[in-house]
């Protein structure tokens, strides 16, 4: 009984172990895919702008959350399939069963190595995500602010602050005058503005003051609800751009909330129903997305297990394959959320609920020596067509 008790411990170390060297494997590669995106601008930063690495390393350090919201579950699922599909390779998996130890009993480290996981994703969408996005805008508008005098070029549009939209049909970088002006203010979606000028100044933009446009001689066009559309002359109008993301909330979305604030847009009847169906989305996304662990490392045991001739490219061919399917019917979900069409819990959910009944299928049939292709095979589909009969 004793020598029983120290093989599952052993065989339950040597799983958990197996699993965590390729898990911080695949977290390192598929962040650093995502990452790959960001780098070109943030070295753009480094290269023409002078920006210090200190910054641009902490503009990294701030995306981090975003992205291991959904790299902690891709790489969780491909390390369980690269795992299982090495042990059923080398006939580990026939060794264990032979010693009395069934499938279902190399669920334990699997399912602990996923509650793990799930624990640091949630960690990772409920206080990161929020934290890091906040982060990243303040630091990239003061990147932005203390470098925008070199950064505007004439008859190119601007665009570097969120929600601003600067076109200039000519600009003196010495005396920071512009000529031709046209900008669209989009901070306040409620009440999105363009501005025409024949001409201005920019001031401040240092590290204590926002930055200041003097415009002469020119026009705001503002709507607002219900197709509201205002005209303003004006001989000079004083333009402040702030920090994105003030006290009213201006320049803020559903990514900069914290889960309270999402909780509490959902809650607000004063708020438009676009605003709550994409805060609903947004919470119950944060929570969905690291249980996709748990939900993986039902599904990716059996597949692993049964993926044993081709090896570890198909481990990792199938992984991807399962990722894709998985992301693509979550966005659809997402987007039949925000627009109504259904409800926010039931669309962020569905997914997990259909990859764990998938899972728990062919977890049985693999606890039975059952194959997915052999019970889809022209023999198998015969006979059940003969016990009907």
């Amino acid at each position: 009984m004793y020598h029983r008790q120290a093989m599952k411990r052993l065989i339950n170390l040597y799983i958990i172990r197996e699993i965590s060297v390729l898990f911080l494997l695949g977290i390192t590669v598929f962040t650093l895919i995502l990452l790959m995106g960001r780098l070109i601008k943030l070295t753009d930063l480094v290269i023409s702008r002078g920006v210090p690495l200190a910054d641009v390393a902490r503009m990294i350090l701030y995306l981090m959350p975003s992205f291991l919201v959904f790299t902690i579950p891709m790489a969780f699922l491909l390390a369980v399939l690269l795992a299982f599909g090495r042990l059923s390779t080398d006939n580990e998996i026939t060794v264990m069963k032979a010693g009395g130890i069934s499938l279902v009993q190399l669920m334990p480290p699997v399912v602990l190595c996923a509650l793990v996981t799930a624990t640091m994703a949630l960690a990772a969408g409920v206080v990161g995500v929020s934290w890091g996005n906040t982060a990243f805008k303040r630091l990239s508008f003061e990147v932005v602010k203390q470098n925008v005098t070199v950064t505007i070029r004439e008859k190119v549009f601007w665009d570097d602050i969120p929600g601003i939209v600067l076109y200039t049909d000519h600009y003196d970088e010495e005396q920071r005058l512009l000529k031709g002006v046209i900008i669209h203010d989009g901070r306040d979606k409620q009440r999105p503005m363009t501005i025409f000028a024949s001409d201005g100044t920019i001031t401040g933009g240092d590290a204590r003051e926002d930055i200041r446009l003097i415009l002469h001689h020119g026009s705001i066009h503002a709507t607002g609800k219900e197709k509201e559309y205002r005209l303003v002359n004006f001989g000079e109008y004083a333009m402040t751009i702030g920090a994105p993301l003030g006290s009213g909330g201006i320049g803020r979305n559903e990514l900069d909330m914290s889960p309270r604030e999402l909780l509490r847009q959902m809650d607000d009847p004063a708020a438009p129903r676009p605003a709550r169906l994409k805060a609903a989305a947004e919470f119950h996304s944060r929570v969905a997305l690291p249980f996709a662990s748990l939900v993986f490392a039902v599904l990716a045991v059996p597949l692993g297990i049964q993926s044993r001739r081709s090896g570890k490219s198909a481990g990792f061919s199938l992984s991807i394959g399962i990722l894709l399917a998985y992301y693509i019917l979550l966005a659809l979900l997402r987007t039949l959320a925000e627009r109504g069409g259904l409800p926010p819990a039931l669309a962020l959910w569905l997914p997990n609920l259909l990859f764990f009944g998938l899972g728990w299928a062919l977890l049985r049939l693999a606890s039975q020596e059952r194959s997915l292709a052999g019970l889809l095979s022209l023999d198998a589909v015969r006979r059940s067509w003969r016990k009907v009969n």
